[in-house]
């Protein structure tokens, strides 16, 4: 049986009741027919062998070997230092899973190993993120041609979601009560819906002060692809950063945020202890500064954004993501649904009553059955 894998052909056949995959490294199907019906004849007449089974390598030394080095070069330095590295260790030190062939790891043993993270006392966040390091691996492994199939690995039910949303009073008094820069970070956050780390990241030349209204900024960096995007500025963010690029000597290159850090500019850790301090003295509900970043959203959609503009701003991968927090009011609904039905027709509240009215006498004149 020939079957397309990407660009290449390749075929399966049964010998000794085991079944035998090879590549014809061929991208036409006629060709890699050809190819399959003269290697079994050669097999039927005993002119060749089978080839050894390739030996499939452990979930160590795929992990160190091949899937590291991916995902240092396919992904963000921050993506592989807060995501895939710990995620990869986690896994190394569980042996009854990190010693088995990547075809021999199943369901069962993957439930095992989430129990035993879940026996450590961590939260379901937590042992979620590390089973998406797994998934992640065994999905690539198949890409590769190393592995058959993935078996099935379901995520542990019960994630607490950071979906707090900082109300207008609470937004205030917080930022009254925060010291610079993190007064400064906290509004853009607000007024963006950037991910703190993107707003971490900013520098002067990504800033455009004479594109839109007030002004654009240049995402450039972020968690997928798809983070890289341009924003608007808002009223507030522009008088924000207009003051402090003037009180800077107007730079036009450099970090927003510098910071004595190994990055160079300010990150999650150096505004930890001026965030506590801020939430302590305002007295508002904790939150993290992602919750900055929901609050925007969540009041983005409710102010009727669609799911795909929405997705746009936010820079996500998938339009799903943003559909969460898109909720149409049914008001909104029938007026769609309007504006659809009079489009398709051809028709406008003026001569309905007229087509209403040729409908019916044309009606009249179909015999009965």
């Amino acid at each position: 049986m020939t079957y397309k894998r990407g660009n290449i052909y390749w075929y399966k056949f049964m010998w000794n009741g085991q079944l035998v995959r090879e590549s014809t490294k061929q991208g036409n199907d006629k060709v890699a027919r050809q190819m399959e019906a003269a290697h079994r004849t050669s097999l039927a007449k005993g002119e060749v062998g089978i080839r050894e089974k390739k030996l499939v390598p452990t979930l160590t030394e795929f992990s160190e070997k091949r899937f590291a080095l991916w995902a240092k070069s396919a992904t963000c330095e921050k993506t592989w230092l807060d995501y895939y590295r710990p995620g990869l260790r986690v896994i190394s030190k569980y042996k009854p899973i990190a010693s088995l062939r990547l075809d021999e790891i199943t369901s069962e043993r993957v439930s095992d190993f989430a129990a035993w993270r879940r026996s450590q006392g961590l939260q379901v966040s937590s042992v979620n993120s590390t089973l998406q390091v797994l998934r992640r691996i065994l999905h690539l492994a198949a890409e590769w041609g190393v592995i058959e199939k993935v078996p099935n690995i379901k995520l542990l039910p019960g994630e607490r979601r950071r979906e707090h949303v900082v109300g207008q009073e609470e937004e205030a008094r917080y930022l009254a009560a925060a010291p610079e820069p993190l007064a400064s970070i906290a509004t853009v956050l607000a007024d963006t819906g950037m991910r703190p780390d993107e707003c971490h990241r900013l520098r002067w030349e990504a800033i455009t002060w004479v594109n839109g209204r007030n002004g654009t900024l240049l995402v450039t960096h972020g968690k997928t692809v798809a983070a890289r995007r341009v924003l608007p500025m808002t009223p507030r963010v522009r008088a924000l950063l207009q003051t402090r690029w003037e009180r800077t000597g107007e730079p036009s290159h450099g970090w927003i945020w510098p910071a004595p850090t190994r990055s160079g500019h300010v990150d999650r850790s150096s505004l930890k202890k001026q965030h506590k301090k801020a939430l302590r003295i305002s007295g508002v509900r904790p939150f993290v500064l992602y919750s900055l970043r929901h609050t925007f959203l969540t009041r983005l959609g409710a102010s009727g954004c669609d799911a795909w503009t929405l997705a746009r701003i936010a820079g996500h991968s998938s339009v799903a993501i943003s559909a969460r927090y898109v909720h149409p009011s049914e008001d909104a609904v029938l007026s769609a649904m309007a504006r659809l039905g009079g489009h398709n027709f051809g028709h406008n509240p003026e001569n309905s009553a007229d087509a209403l009215g040729e409908s019916e006498a044309g009606t009249a004149l179909l015999p009965s059955r």
